[in-house]
């Protein structure tokens, strides 16, 4: 055992080439080998060899070596867990070695505080029995070994035959579904995008699965690579009632997403870090599990491919990142439903996860614009004067909010004496252009006819959530919008609102528990715990309607689109819904705000890190409190976060009760001045060119905020970025979040960049660049290749949308650029569904620009026109310009303008209608 020995039988013949074995494999190598000897005749040899050991392949490869053939030699080596291969046996708090050694693991303390000192040394207990296989995936039943298992309790004795089941559904996606077949059980409601039958081809899928049956495992495999990007033959695969384990090896270190919580950098930290998933009404803090459960992560594989896997389960749970590298998933019900897309690029896995959950929303033109909001506003003339010192101040801004603060005793559906005259500030703002948004805290004091689903203690008051899962309680939540916009009893006090911002849906409460206590109930105090704080403030499993059923539902609880059918019915626009809480799919239907955050720098970076994650959980229209929620912000920090804040495309101001108001008109007339600048300088690029990003969001398949990985995959600097992000394709954000910084050290991926502010090539590329940022100023930069559409900033969107448009074209190193513009008339229901919009594609090459109408289903009524187009990095003078239509030159009275220094041509006083097609060259 562990020796290979090598007897030279016969030595009559020496091979003149002086052969040597230099390299052995050694095939089902169980541990690590750390140490190899070489010797002969019982001396040890100075052997210079080198050992890799492939722990998917069980493979130990051992090169290097110098052993004559025809020589006798004896070849020993030393097997030894590697600490780093330890999985977890005992991830409940405070293990001990006895209770350790009662599970049939192994003890042994380590100095680190996360390394588990009680992890397996035997194989998992579960075999496979025979594989089926068809042409469109595989299945197969699993088979207990009772006499490898061992559990505390009759709920976390495993469960003695499963169901595998494995299906190709498409050429990029697969799923596999462990589960009892012979005992129903919960699975989560939520309908997939999933071909009636799988259509994915042999020839053409990008994978190839194999089932390991003893011990069971799946091993998913790139057939492009042949790397394994999923390998689950670990010994800790357990399925009981009420404990779910499963491992899986992962092709690389860098793993991006699972939440909701807050961490301190875009990829995962894999240094034994364990993380909670349970909706709760906890704020962003390190590590702690918040508002939303979202059990998707996305991979970056060593050679630069990517692949994305959804657990879809709803019940309270875990995951374990470790340095192996590995991830562990544990669960406390349901079943085990996973599945796998497989890019290979990272923007192509965001598009097929959408693709299987639901593309995200598409939100009206004005949500775009900047929002406004408080939680402590005492009268609706507070309000009223906020309105009148913003236009005083001259700062861009769409939308107004009402917190709870406009409610009767905190109830939905009502208006506090204080409030009285808020429905008609909310008419004579929208009259002036403004949109109005209402808190809804989607809980009720008062029980009514309808089924509600569990009882708490919300706002110092006893307090119900209904049940949305009853068709019943949809429809009366439903009516209950319908009637709070109309108020057909008392039209005077109807409230026009635009949008609905839903709180508290997690569904939250202000108590851990209940009120006297938490009943000593198996669903109450399961066997396992999820780690990490889940469960601080989680409400009463075994209470409210339908017991078995909330313990499993109640991750899942804000899943729903009655929210977004109500205002729809109302409005008879889009609108827009914002949701605190999220699940799998809720992209759908709703926008989401990151939460009660704090006023402190490090929240600038981790509200990046939140939108970016968010993008990859299909749920574009997101954003941070600008300025923070908790505590008063301080002048340099607001400034910061503004400038920042203007690139969320969820773009709102909104703080606590008993702090300093920091919207911008509140403050020092300097703070005022700055961000009109800061306004002015970027909303006239943000807003335009966002709408065509969220076109490709929405409908076509692509991200708003995109990593730098996204564009620059191969490019591993950018795997690392999350202080930096690209708006759309070719928009570069490089904010400041750091206090007293006037510089910020800004990475350029390796392509042509142009300064957004002097239209500049900025002359470097792939490397990072210290860059000026003086307090005014947040650093952007278009890349060379695309086309931007802007237009002239206005105080609001409805009258921006009314002003001239203008094309940034900016050249690449041939010479070329491309790029598009969605319109639509900015509220209509399923304006691209129905087909009523413009879509325009913007071509340039070398010297010529085509505007191209690619779909004309929308006619804008503001006769809108391009009247300047700017041409970045044209490397000749430019003395003439023409126009044609239809292969013919049209008169136009143009100017014509060359900056031979920026490289930089201007055509201002043009008259190109948006809507139709023309030709630009320049000679």
């Amino acid at each position: 055992q562990n020796v290979l020995t090598m007897t030279a039988i016969n030595s009559n013949y020496a091979d003149p080439n002086n052969l040597m074995f230099e390299e052995i494999k050694i095939l089902g190598s169980l541990q690590e080998i750390t140490e190899v000897t070489v010797s002969q005749n019982n001396v040890m040899e100075n052997s210079p060899h080198s050992i890799t050991y492939y722990p998917s392949e069980k493979v130990a490869h051992i090169t290097g070596l110098q052993l004559d053939l025809g020589k006798s030699y004896t070849v020993k080596w030393t097997q030894q867990l590697n600490v780093n291969e330890r999985f977890d046996c005992y991830p409940s708090p405070n293990p001990t070695q006895e209770r350790c050694e009662q599970l049939g693991c192994v003890w042994d303390e380590t100095s680190g505080p996360d390394i588990p000192s009680c992890y397996y040394s035997s194989d998992n207990p579960y075999s496979v029995d025979q594989v089926e296989y068809t042409s469109s995936g595989l299945a197969a039943n699993l088979i207990l070994n009772s006499a490898n298992t061992k559990a505390n309790e009759d709920y976390t004795t495993p469960i003695s035959t499963l169901r595998l089941e494995v299906k190709y559904h498409l050429n990029h996606m697969l799923q596999f579904k462990i589960y009892d077949y012979q005992n129903t059980r919960y699975e989560v409601p939520v309908p997939l995008n999933l071909p009636s039958s799988p259509t994915s081809t042999d020839e053409e899928r990008l994978y190839e699965v194999s089932v390991q049956k003893k011990p069971f495992g799946i091993q998913v495999r790139r057939k492009s690579t042949g790397r394994i990007i999923w390998d689950s033959q670990l010994p800790t695969f357990t399925f009981s009632d009420m404990f779910i384990q499963i491992s899986t090896r992962l092709a690389s270190q860098y793993i991006y997403g699972f939440g909701e919580t807050e961490h301190t950098m875009f990829r995962r930290n894999m240094s034994w870090h364990t993380w909670g998933m349970f909706t709760r009404d906890q704020p962003p803090t390190y590590k702690l599990n918040s508002y939303g459960y979202q059990p998707f992560y996305m991979a970056l594989e060593e050679d630069s491919n990517a692949h994305g896997v959804l657990l879809l389960n709803s019940n309270a749970m875990d995951v374990t990142f470790q340095p192996t590298p590995a991830l562990t998933y544990r669960t406390i019900g349901g079943i085990l439903d996973f599945y796998m897309v497989l890019g290979p690029t990272p923007e192509l896995v965001v598009q097929e996860y959408t693709a299987l959950i639901g593309r995200p929303v598409m939100p009206p033109y004005w949500s775009l614009g900047f929002q406004l909001c408080r939680y402590g506003y005492r009268n609706d003339s507070e309000i009223a004067q906020l309105v009148e010192d913003m236009k005083a101040a001259r700062i861009p801004y769409d939308v107004q909010y009402a917190d709870i603060d406009y409610m009767e005793r905190q109830l939905d559906f009502t208006i506090g004496t204080r409030f009285a005259g808020l429905p008609a500030l909310v008419n004579k703002i929208k009259e002036e252009g403004m949109r109005f948004i209402i808190i809804l805290v989607r809980c009720f004091q008062t029980c009514i006819r309808f089924v509600f689903l569990l009882f708490l203690q919300l706002y110092g008051a006893h307090a119900a959530f209904p049940d949305f899962l009853r068709n019943s309680t949809a429809e009366w939540w439903k009516r209950e919008i319908l009637e709070f916009y109309n108020n057909p009893t008392n039209t005077s006090r109807s409230i026009k609102f635009d949008g609905l911002w839903i709180d508290m849906n997690e569904p939250a409460t202000f108590l851990n528990g209940a009120i006297g206590g938490c009943r000593n109930d198996l669903l109450n105090m399961p066997p396992y715990v999820p780690r990490k704080n889940v469960v601080k403030y989680v409400l009463l499993f075994s209470r409210g309607y339908h017991k078995r059923n909330y313990y499993n539902l109640h991750n899942f609880y804000r899943y729903t689109k009655k929210g977004i059918s109500g205002l729809q019915s109302a409005t008879k626009e889009r609108g827009i819904v914002i949701t605190r809480s999220t699940y799998p799919s809720s992209g759908r239907w709703a926008g989401h705000w990151l939460g009660d955050n704090t006023a402190a720098w490090d929240q600038l970076t981790k509200s990046v890190i939140g939108m970016m994650e968010f993008s990859l959980f299909g749920i574009s229209y997101t954003g941070a409190d600008i300025c923070g929620f908790f505590k008063d912000s301080e002048y340099e920090l607001c400034i910061r976060w503004m400038e920042l804040g203007i690139f969320y495309p969820y773009s709102r101001n909104h703080n606590q009760k008993g702090t300093r108001g920091y919207h911008v008109a509140s403050s020092l007339a300097q703070f005022a001045k700055v961000l009109f600048n800061t306004f002015n300088k970027d909303w006239k690029c943000s807003l335009t060119s966002v709408i065509s990003a969220l076109l490709s969001a929405c409908n076509m398949q692509c991200l708003i905020i995109i990593l730098l990985t996204c564009r620059f995959v191969e490019d591993r600097t950018t795997w690392e970025i999350y202080e930096q992000f690209l708006w759309g394709p070719a928009l570069l954000i490089s904010p400041v979040m750091q206090q007293n910084a006037v510089t910020v050290n800004a990475y350029l991926p390796n392509a042509r960049w142009y300064d957004y502010y002097t239209d500049e090539d900025i002359g470097f590329r792939g490397q990072f660049k210290l860059l000026p940022a003086p307090l005014e100023h947040i650093n952007l930069h278009i890349r060379g290749g695309y086309i931007l559409a802007w237009q002239k900033p206005a105080n609001t969107t409805f009258y921006s949308r009314k002003n001239p448009m203008g094309l940034t074209v900016a050249l690449n190193d041939t010479l070329i650029a491309e790029g598009q513009l969605y319109w639509d008339d900015g509220v209509r229901i399923d304006a691209y569904e129905d087909g009523v919009y413009l879509l325009t594609s913007f071509t340039a090459n070398q010297n010529v620009l085509d505007i191209t109408v690619l779909h004309h289903g929308y006619s804008d009524p503001n006769h809108l026109m391009f009247t300047e187009i700017k041409v970045l990095g044209v490397p000749f003078n430019v003395t003439q310009v023409t126009i044609s239509q239809n292969g013919g030159t049209i008169a136009s009275a143009h100017a014509v303008d060359y900056n031979d220094t920026k490289q930089l041509l201007t055509i201002t006083n043009l008259q190109l209608e948006l809507g139709k097609s023309y030709t630009v060259q320049w000679s």
